[in-house]
């Protein structure tokens, strides 16, 4: 008992068999055979579907409903619940299909960490993305004499802002989003007593919320790459296009930075301390 307590106080917890699960191979052949594999493509174009159709809808709705009463809509703060609520409803859903990324960001943070191959990364980009495309589409055969006339949904930067600052605020946005998916899903963590078992798609669903909330004045809150490039494709107008560099440039770069923050600098700082913990073992 005594030992035990001792232990607790240095802040280590007695330790669990664990094994890091192997990186995800460079490609597979075997992969492209399976119907688990085409299962996933669907679950991430049906889910990034129904992500932009909702939130897309939701921006629409609260624009036409402002025009005519400036307290009226959901506000900034519903919009943010929106795009929050629905990553929270579909990773819940597709997770435990196709890893419930519904994001090329979130996808490519994952394949510089080996979780995913490339094959696979890049197929899942283009379900996402075209998922995002449709979703629009049907936002638009919806909501016909609204959409064009309240801007489609579209992401760009906001008047007042620099071309710097819109790409901070997407790279900071992303690293907070894919950050919080490693450490949400990082395997290890049921491996420590300390740590209290959570859903993993609430705090993913909370990040999203925080940086709509944050970042919505400044470019609109891209951080996915499929949500911005649906509405500029069914929007189409010049200022969408003119600005969706910034929506695929700052959430790889978020992206690849929390790939390598959690990965290489975290999880490399555990396993060395847990080493010379066991190196110096009390007596």
């Amino acid at each position: 008992m005594a030992k035990d307590m001792e232990v607790a106080e240095r802040g280590s917890f007695p330790a669990k068999d664990y094994h890091d699960p192997p990186p995800a191979p460079l490609f597979d052949p075997a992969e492209l055979a399976k119907w688990s594999f085409y299962r996933a493509l669907i679950a991430e174009f049906v889910a990034t579907l129904l992500f932009l159709y909702v939130t897309v809808l939701t921006v629409i709705g609260y624009k036409s409903q402002t025009e005519l009463d400036n307290c009226g809509g959901v506000g900034t703060l519903g919009i943010a619940w929106a795009f929050g609520g629905m990553i929270f409803v579909l990773v819940y859903c597709t997770a435990g299909i196709s890893g419930g990324h519904i994001n090329p960001a979130v996808t490519f943070g994952l394949c510089l960490a080996r979780k995913v191959s490339p094959v696979r990364a890049v197929l899942y980009m283009v379900a996402q993305s075209l998922g995002a495309i449709a979703g629009v589409a049907l936002v638009k055969a919806i909501q016909k004499s609204y959409y064009t006339k309240y801007g489609g949904g579209a992401n760009s930067l906001s008047d007042g802002y620099s071309i710097g600052v819109g790409l901070a605020a997407e790279i900071i946005g992303t690293f907070v989003l894919v950050y919080t998916v490693f450490s949400a899903t990082d395997p290890k963590r049921s491996a420590r007593d300390s740590h209290v078992p959570v859903l993993a798609p609430l705090p993913i669903g909370f990040a999203v919320f925080i940086v709509h909330l944050a970042t919505i004045p400044i470019t609109g809150t891209g951080i996915n790459p499929a949500r911005s490039l649906g509405p500029a494709v069914i929007f189409n107008q010049d200022k969408a296009w003119d600005d969706q560099w910034i929506f695929w440039v700052g959430p790889f770069i978020g992206a690849a930075i929390a790939a390598f923050y959690h990965q290489f600098i975290l999880r490399a700082g555990a396993a060395k301390a847990l080493g010379s913990f066991r190196s110096h073992p009390s007596v």
